[in-house]
């Protein structure tokens, strides 16, 4: 099993930035896809980003290519999602979440991953 757990959301004003962090433990795994997703009330969960754990590729949602950073600490096992110019529309839970062994083909659908954490809240207001 791999546990994963977020943190760094909270409230932040229209415009500003936030960094979330996806801490890892519990069974490690050398390869695979570490995503970040979020889910706003009344909506379906929906792809941001995700980086690979070994290469560091990463992929974007055309949503938030520009504005948001995926990036990875191998050493601490943890992946970051920095948040900037922070809109309104983004408030939602976030959450991180891991395909592994890594997949052919960059995974941007929830099915796709294994684990997932609890979320964290992202409130930004106007």
């Amino acid at each position: 099993q791999v546990q994963l757990v977020e943190s760094g959301g909270g409230l932040v004003q229209a415009g500003g930035s936030l960094r979330l962090s996806c801490a890892a433990s519990g069974r490690t795994f050398s390869s695979g896809v570490m995503g970040w997703f979020r889910q706003a009330p009344g909506k379906t969960r929906e792809f941001l980003a995700a980086i690979t754990w070994s290469g560091g590729a990463t992929d974007y949602a055309a949503s938030v290519r520009g504005r948001f950073t995926i990036s990875r600490d191998n050493a601490k096992n943890t992946v970051y999602l920095q948040m900037n110019s922070l809109k309104p529309e983004d408030t939602a839970v976030y959450y991180c979440a891991v395909d592994t062994p890594m997949p052919r083909f960059f995974p941007t659908s929830v099915k796709e991953y294994d684990y997932w954490g609890q979320g964290t809240q992202v409130t930004v207001s106007s």
